[in-house]
Order: structure tokens, then sequence, then C-alpha cells
């Protein structure tokens, strides 16, 4: 219920006011830094200018994308500082590598710099504090409120009530319900609105009315606006989809069409460029700093067995679109002969050392390739074997929503432990978890996660 604007297709009030804050945070944070570091602001170094306007820009994609902007209740969060915190990391990392690659760093005081991140940070946090309590306690006293009346049937309307309950500070006050039988036909007797615009069997006027019926009863909600045909309140529709597994549900607007989106890709837009750069910058200068170690491990596979130094495997990746995907060969050239086999990884037969190469992942590395080729990324779901798809695809809920983004090379499966002959399903469900909460900081951390543990995996095959 946090997003009832966002139904509409409008960003909440105050999630744009959090957007403006943060905005206000990196500029008002800068020329305090330049005050604080040089002890005026008179004529102030224009270059100063452009890098505090750039950096509100690449804040504002970086915010976005890390889930700052959600509801938070009204109130300031440790998590919400943490995110906060992260968001301004990796600016500063963004920053202080442009100025590294393009070598301008020099023309930067990085005292400045220090001061103007930690500055807009406090700036950040400081407004919120202060903000949230205030906006609680108006909407406590009563203002900014608004009334609603439910139409539907107990099931949907008790589950929009606690969702409401749980979340006071969205302004919303359930006054009643009238409910609706399974024929849909018991509740409503009214010829107009006017039960909701004046005192009614004890119920006071509701500002609103919502429709709390699940999609399969469409029929029944086209005879409740029907009904509600001369009503001048805010009248919404809250489709019942608790026994849906949604993917970055959301309602979109096109060629004047309303669609409700049950299951997308979070790849569009500015998102699929983000991790397109993401995978490019990364997996270029991962392959520059450990081509060193990609050689020697290509001579070891070379002079220990017959055949080639890669092993070429056909995958499923986005969409659902096969491509080649690379490995150090780990296996004698003829082990699948007699046909392939899902898992058993530990009793197939590997060369001298490919067993090695397995636990500790190095025979992973050449997909890096795939990645700069755009086929794959360094995060997202590992891709199956597609002679594999059509099977598990029956068998596992949800299986073929994982094609919905690139194929990764890590993801939040393999750093949670499922890799290998471990669980499917578990490793699906941590597969779908990732696609509905992706974000740069979230790929960052599953980095950071594999690098930390994810080598020498007791499941790694």
């Amino acid at each position: 219920m946090a997003r009832i604007k966002t139904i509409s297709g409008f960003i909440p009030y105050s999630h744009m006011a959090a957007r403006v804050t943060d905005v206000v945070a990196l500029i008002a944070g800068g020329y305090l830094a330049y005050f604080m570091r040089f002890g005026t602001l008179d004529n102030m170094i224009e270059r100063y200018h452009w890098m505090m306007l750039s950096g509100a820009l690449l804040g504002m994609i970086i915010f976005r994308n890390s889930g700052v902007y959600r509801s938070w209740r009204g109130a300031v969060r440790v998590e919400l500082v943490v995110r906060i915190a992260r968001c301004f990391a990796i600016l500063g990392a963004a920053i202080f590598t442009y100025l590294y690659f393009t070598k301008t760093g020099v023309r930067f005081s990085r005292a400045w710099l220090g001061i103007w991140l930690t500055n807009a940070f406090a700036i950040s946090v400081g407004i919120r504090a202060v903000a949230y309590p205030v906006l609680n306690r108006i909407r406590s006293q009563g203002h900014n409120r608004k009334t609603v009346m439910m139409i539907g049937d107990l099931e949907s309307c008790a589950f929009a009530v606690q969702k409401v309950k749980e979340q006071p500070s969205t302004g919303f006050d359930i006054i009643g319900a009238r409910l609706m039988d399974a024929s849909g036909c018991d509740a409503l007797d009214i010829a107009d609105c006017q039960a909701f615009d004046t005192e009614k069997d004890g119920q006071p006027d509701a500002d609103e009315v919502w429709i709390c019926l699940p999609i399969s009863r469409g029929s029944v909600v086209e005879k409740v606006l029907e009904t509600l045909k001369h009503c001048t309140k805010d009248i919404r529709y809250m489709p019942d989809v608790q026994g849906l597994r949604l993917l970055n549900h959301d309602l979109s607007s096109v060629a004047g069409l309303y669609l409700l989106d049950m299951s997308c890709s979070p790849m569009s837009g500015t998102s699929r460029w983000l991790k397109a750069v993401e995978d490019r910058v990364l997996s270029a200068l991962i392959l520059l700093a450990l081509s060193p170690i990609m050689l020697l491990v290509a001579l070891a596979v070379k002079l220990t067995s017959r055949g080639p130094v890669f092993y070429r495997q056909e995958r499923m990746g986005w969409n659902g679109k096969s491509f080649k995907m690379l490995k150090f060969r780990t296996m004698p050239t003829n082990v699948e002969a007699k046909g392939v086999e899902w898992g058993q990884a530990s009793n197939k037969q590997t060369t001298l050392i490919g067993g090695w190469l397995r636990r500790s992942s190095l025979d992973e590395l050449p997909q890096l390739i795939n990645v700069l080729k755009g086929e794959m990324s360094i995060v997202g779901p590992r891709p199956e074997r597609t002679v594999f798809v059509d099977e598990f695809k029956e068998k596992i809920p949800g299986y073929m929503q994982k094609h919905m983004m690139n194929a990764g090379i890590t993801g939040w499966a393999q750093v949670q432990g499922w890799r290998g002959d471990t669980d499917l399903s578990k490793r699906i469900e941590c597969d779908l978890w990732y696609i509905e909460n992706w974000s740069l900081w979230l790929d960052l951390k599953i980095i950071v996660m594999t690098l930390w543990h994810g080598f020498f995996h007791p499941h790694a095959r």
C-alpha cells in the first residue's frame, strides 16, 4: 500500500522529495566542502561546479537502483542509512576511478572530494531524520490522511486491511467494507455511490473506493464499476495476486492501454545500459588482471591431456537463446561420447588437473570472454545445458523465468551455497529472488561474496 500512487502511474510524492533531497545534499555538500577546504566561496573554480553537477547526475542513477526510494514507513532505519552509505561509497569509487584513468585527479583537491561526499551523506541522512518524524506527526494528528471503503471478497479485503495497518504512515484509513459472496451478488444493493458519500449503516464518508477481487473475477469487477459509474470518488482496483509468482510487477501504459506487468525483466532502459557497462568494464579489467594466471592454466591443460584448451558447451541464456559457454577443459575429450547426464559431477572422469580446476573454480575464468561478447554477465542466474531445459521447465515452477536476464558466471544462488549437485529448486528460488531485487549494489555484493568464499567451495564441480 505504500506505493498506492504508483498504481496510477505517478511517482509517490515522498519518493520525489527523497530524490530532490539527495540532489540538494550533493550540491550543498560540495559548496560546504569547498568553503571548509579553501575558506571562501569567492571565485570558486569552474571545474568544481562541473564535478558537483556530474556527481549529482550520477548519484541519481546510483540511488535509483539501490532500493533507497522504496517506502521506509516514515522512519530513518539502520538499513536505510547503510544503503545510503553504500550509494555514496559507490559514487566515490566511480569518481576516483574516472579521475585515475583520465589522469585528471591532480586538478582536484582530494581533501575536498572526501569532505564533499561526507557532507552530502550527512545532509542526506539528516534531512530524512528531521522530515520523517514531522510527516508522521502530521499524519498522526489526522492531517493528510484519506479514508477508504472496500468492495470485494473476505480474503482479499482482509489481506488489504492487514497491509494498510502494518504501514500506518501511508496515510490511509479503512473505514468499512462491503463483502461479496462467491457469485459476486449480495454486497451491492445500491444504484449509485450515495452509500459512500454520506453516512449509512454507521459508515462515515469515504474519500476512496478500493475494489479488492482476484483477477479471475474480472466479470464481477466490471459489474461493480458499472454500479459505481456515477461515483465521483477515487476508485482503485487492487487485484489479488497473492497466489501468483510475480517478478518486477508494475503498471505500464502502451499506446493508451494499461498493462499490468506480471513477470518482467529488470533489464530495460537505464538498467540494461548500466548492467552492460558493468559487465564490459569489469570483465575487461579482470581479464587484464588475470591474464597471466589464465595463460598458465591454459598451458597446464595443454601439457597434461590431449585435446583443446577450451571446452565449449551449449547453454541457454537470456530470452531462451542458446550460446556456447567457454570453460577450461577438465575432462578427456571422449568422456561424453555415450551421452550427457545432469549432475553426478564427482563421478565423471577428469584430467590430471581437471579436478583441482573445478574445485578452485578456475575452469570458469574463460567465461569472462562470454561476458565481454555480451553473451553472459558477471552476475546472474547460472545457465543450464539446453538438453536439460525441457525437462526442468516442466518439473520446477518458475524455471524459465530465470532466463529473463543474462546468465552469470556467479550468482545469488552460488554465494548461498546452492551450486554443483545441490537442490535445483532452491537454486531457482535464489535466481528469481535476484531478478526481483536486482541492483548494481547487489551485483557488487555478490562479486565480493564470491571472492570471499566462492572459490574452493565444497560443491564446486
